[in-house]
């Protein structure tokens, strides 16, 4: 296990690591415990009831969040003709076809955070796979990146979409915002992830579905937060 520095050890002191927290007091202590000299991440981490080697228990989808990120997000979109004027006209920072498969194949060019496809660009940029694919940047119909509608898709991620997606191990980590957020605007984004996830669970999902669920900041220990008290707040 890798020895954490005084900084660490010290917030690490704030959190009963015995206690299962309420959402809003959580997010209350995380942000006094983002102390770095940047604005870090706050992300919500949960483990799901799921058994993600089953194809009917994959938990996967995308949710807008009501604050945003607070980080700035570069849209690629592969599109042609109007598609290409609209993605634009939306605020895509990249549009193209041939040219940017070309640049990305040969110059490994990865220059954007999200990219969307016109459906008719899927065969183009299917020779993107291997690249795209273990990024994370694949445009995928699932979650709302392969579309004819690229200008709502650029404006939904330019405003906060964010993409989930359970791993091996059923857990899911997704960013809720920065520290610089207000405390309530980190809850609403929480809970409206939180909601995203519940209206994901798959029927086939059996017993408890939120395992475990937390809070952390980038450079900080995590809080534990009582998943029965999320499930009041989000059923309310």
């Amino acid at each position: 296990m890798p020895k954490r520095g005084k900084r660490y050890q010290e917030l690490r002191r704030l959190v009963d690591p015995s206690k299962r927290y309420g959402l809003r007091e959580a997010v209350e202590l995380v942000k006094k415990l983002a102390t770095a000299k940047f604005d870090e991440t706050i992300e919500l981490a949960a483990r799901l009831g799921v058994d993600p080697r089953h194809a009917d228990q994959m938990v996967r989808g995308s949710v807008t969040l009501p604050h945003g990120t607070g980080k700035p997000v570069r849209v690629l979109v592969f599109a042609k003709g109007d598609k290409e004027k609209e993605a634009l006209e939306a605020g895509a920072d990249y549009v193209g076809a041939e040219d940017l498969v070309e640049k990305i194949q040969k110059e490994g060019w990865l220059e954007f955070d999200k990219a969307v496809a016109t459906p008719d660009m899927m065969g183009l940029v299917g020779r993107l796979g291997r690249i795209l694919g273990p990024r994370g940047l694949m445009p995928n119909p699932k979650t709302g990146t392969v579309t004819f509608d690229v200008a709502r898709a650029v404006k939904e991620i330019k405003a906060g979409k964010v993409d989930f997606k359970v791993d091996k191990s059923a857990n899911i980590h997704v960013p809720i915002g920065k520290a610089s957020f207000s405390e309530e605007q980190l809850y609403e984004n929480a809970k409206t992830v939180l909601e995203a996830l519940w209206r994901a669970k798959p029927a086939a999902a059996k017993g408890a579905y939120f395992r475990s669920i937390a809070l952390s900041p980038s450079m900080g220990p995590g809080v534990k937060v009582d998943p029965n008290q999320v499930l009041e707040d989000i059923r309310s």
